[in-house]
């Protein structure tokens, strides 16, 4: 697949994805969309080392992960009663662990999914809801705990912008209690990332300004998704009728902004894909016809997955 495509040494140390499953599935367009619509799921496992499928459960599609102990994870949406919601886009996520040989190691690392039954408890993470962050911050807790994460996650890790540059500060709110202060200090540090993507000359570096807004965990896109959502239910606080329109048509802008991290996921490797590739040569000469008899064969490295 095009995601998965890596020309460059920079890129494969950028992505550092666990490999695609190995059926014939992979290459039909129905698989491919049903990755498309898991992938806020699929990519940021995959960047942990965990090797990732889609299946289908008893009445939705799961997402199986394996582990390095021979056991799974099997994350999806509650399977009873059957949900009508689109693939990778449930009213919460279930993750539960299990061992084909061992029903011991059993459990539930996460649900956030909505109790059908008015009287009983709800977990603490049913507040998430579909939200895919909070389900991988659980998974890489636990899986940190049993010492199953091939690549640990840190919390405060960051894609960098470049080699050389870090990625760009989170700007300090401004006080908008009044109408005198009209600094838009979050306008201005997205204008400044449009200024750096306008003065790079290199695809691995526009690639890696890209990854800060599609990151499907951690970039720009699903962090105002989640700003989105917040500003819904603030909405709906009022408990008036325009309050509750205007809730829902702030869940439609969320659900329209994940749509289009959904679009673009293969945006990033796509344009890391335009940079050229390096050409090897004999020591001592230039790129080019050989001045005379050919005594070495000039290396194009091909593309590598």
């Amino acid at each position: 697949m095009a995601a998965d495509q890596e020309n460059t040494p920079e890129a494969r140390r950028a992505a550092a994805l666990a490999p695609l499953p190995d059926h014939h599935n992979v290459d039909t367009p129905w698989w491919q969309e049903l990755w498309r619509r898991h992938a806020h799921i699929t990519t940021p496992l995959r960047e942990r080392g965990l090797e990732c499928d889609i299946e289908f459960g008893l009445s939705a599609y799961i997402v199986r992960v394996s582990l390095p102990d021979g056991s799974c994870l099997i994350i999806g949406p509650p399977q009873e009663p059957p949900s009508d919601r689109p693939p990778g886009s449930p009213e919460g996520w279930i993750a539960t662990r299990e061992h084909p040989d061992d029903p011991s190691l059993s459990e539930v690392l996460y649900d956030s999914a909505p109790s059908d039954d008015p009287g009983a408890p709800q977990r603490p993470e049913a507040r998430h809801g579909g939200s895919a962050q909070p389900l991988i911050e659980a998974i890489d807790h636990r899986l940190d705990q049993l010492g199953l994460l091939p690549t640990p996650s840190s919390p405060t890790a960051r894609t960098p912008v470049s080699a050389a540059e870090p990625a760009p500060r989170a700007p300090e709110p401004a006080d908008v209690s009044g109408n005198a202060d009209r600094t838009f200090v979050y306008g201005d540090a997205l204008l400044a990332l449009t200024d750096r993507l306008n003065a790079t000359e290199s695809p691995a570096d526009a690639a890696a300004l890209l990854h800060q807004i599609l990151d499907p965990t951690s970039g720009l896109l699903e962090r105002l998704g989640e700003f989105f959502e917040a500003a819904a239910e603030k909405a709906k606080e009022s408990e008036q009728d325009d309050g509750f329109d205007l809730h829902y048509d702030l869940q439609d802008a969320a659900a329209t902004l994940r749509s289009l991290g959904e679009d673009l996921h293969t945006a990033v490797d796509r344009m890391r894909a335009l940079a050229p590739a390096r050409r090897t040569t004999r020591a001592g000469l230039p790129p080019g016809p050989s001045p005379g008899p050919p005594t070495a064969t000039t290396a194009v490295p091909g593309r590598t997955r």
